[in-house]
């Protein structure tokens, strides 16, 4: 009997001593593993709850760096003009030659050109205005000095040869029209001969080319004629004579609205 009890003592020390060592051995920082599934732990959440959320926000206030007030529109400057550079349609052939002078430049030409006496002796009263000549030029050429139409047309006023040549030979003068400036005079030279002509054929040589008895650009008066002239030629005036039907009526149009109210009295 003592025998036995000493054995099961035996047997009962060497299974606890191999015990230790299956649960005591091995690297320190490792532990046990769970002897249960993962999901039968009962382990508290960590995730907040939407009560804590709530709590927690804080309640969002406006910046005191954005203001609500719409921000004022920039002045446009008035030493820049702004807005369409031309007021007129190129021919699809038109080309440039050499370098064009400023608007600035342009526009005093053409003032320069229609405080001109053209016809001194026999009509010393005559003037061209020279809103006429400038709109007229706006229209034509948008005061580009190099432009080239398809038909001959040439500079700030688009003078054709043609009419190069009869103002040289009438006047006997020498005006190139590649010159800007000899340009100008060209084409308001040009309108002083229009004016002269038509007024002495149809108005009994009255020269007014005031506003104030062409009521449209359909009336019979001679501000409309020079410009359709000016556009169509005098002989186009000369065939609407007998009807009294003004040519060309949508350039007197252009032409008169500009007089009024054009984008080039910005330069």
């Amino acid at each position: 009997m003592s025998q036995r009890v000493s054995v099961l003592v035996a047997v009962v020390a060497l299974v606890v001593a191999a015990g230790c060592g299956l649960t005591g051995g091995g690297d320190k920082g490792t532990a046990a593993a769970p002897t249960g599934p993962i999901w039968d732990t009962a382990t508290p959440s960590d995730e907040p709850t939407p009560a804590d959320l709530a709590a927690e926000s804080p309640t969002p206030t406006p910046s005191k760096s954005v203001s609500s007030k719409p921000k004022p529109k920039p002045k446009p400057s008035k030493t820049t003009p702004t807005g369409p550079v031309n007021n007129f349609e190129h021919a699809a052939c038109y080309h440039v030659a050499g370098k064009a002078v400023s608007k600035t430049a342009a526009k005093s030409a053409l003032n320069a050109a229609a405080a001109k006496h053209y016809w001194p002796t026999s009509a010393p009263s005559l003037t061209v205005p020279s809103d006429l000549v400038r709109s007229v030029a706006w229209n034509e050429s948008g005061w580009q000095s190099n432009v080239v139409n398809c038909d001959g047309g040439y500079g700030l006023m688009q003078v054709m040869p043609d009419t190069v040549s009869m103002i040289n030979t009438r006047f006997e003068q020498s005006y190139n029209a590649k010159d800007y400036k000899q340009n100008a005079i060209l084409g308001a030279n040009y309108l002083a001969w229009l004016t002269k002509y038509i007024g002495d054929n149809y108005f009994a040589g009255n020269y007014s080319l005031s506003t104030s008895k062409c009521s449209s650009k359909s009336s019979w008066c001679l501000l409309n004629l020079v410009i359709a002239a000016y556009h169509a030629g005098v002989g186009t005036v000369e065939s609407a004579a007998a009807s009294k039907k003004v040519p060309s009526t949508a350039y007197v149009g252009v032409v008169r609205s500009l007089m009024q109210s054009c984008f080039c009295d910005t330069y």
